[in-house]
């Protein structure tokens, strides 16, 4: 992992959330960038894993159900991060406040939610 975080956006969040991160200096991928639209879950957790990124949704109930099924198996994800909705400039705002002060490394199999 590393320093900073890098961030995956899954498909339900706004892409304007990645232009006003990028446009901060900070690593984000759309699922639309990845070419993942229209995977299942279970395949955007497992894109952001094998890329080293934290996942930001919209989608609480079933990446949490996720998260504690990764715990449960012993496997490890660089954090999910679940995101009420609220307009793209506020979801930005909110990640600001992680990215600015939380190293990826400390990120690691945790799910933070803004």
């Amino acid at each position: 992992m590393g320093l900073f975080i890098e961030l995956y956006l899954d498909e339900d969040v706004d892409v304007l959330v990645a232009e006003l991160l990028k446009a901060r200096g900070f690593a984000v991928v759309t699922t639309r960038e990845a070419g993942q639209l229209g995977q299942s879950d279970v395949s955007q957790l497992a894109y952001a894993v094998a890329n080293s990124n934290t996942l930001l949704t919209h989608n609480r109930a079933d990446f949490e159900a996720l998260a504690r099924s990764y715990f449960e198996r012993g496997q490890e994800h660089a954090g999910i991060i679940i995101a009420v909705r609220h307009s793209p400039h506020e979801i930005a705002r909110r990640l600001l406040l992680i990215l600015n002060a939380v190293t990826a490394d400390e990120m690691r199999n945790i799910v933070r939610y803004i």
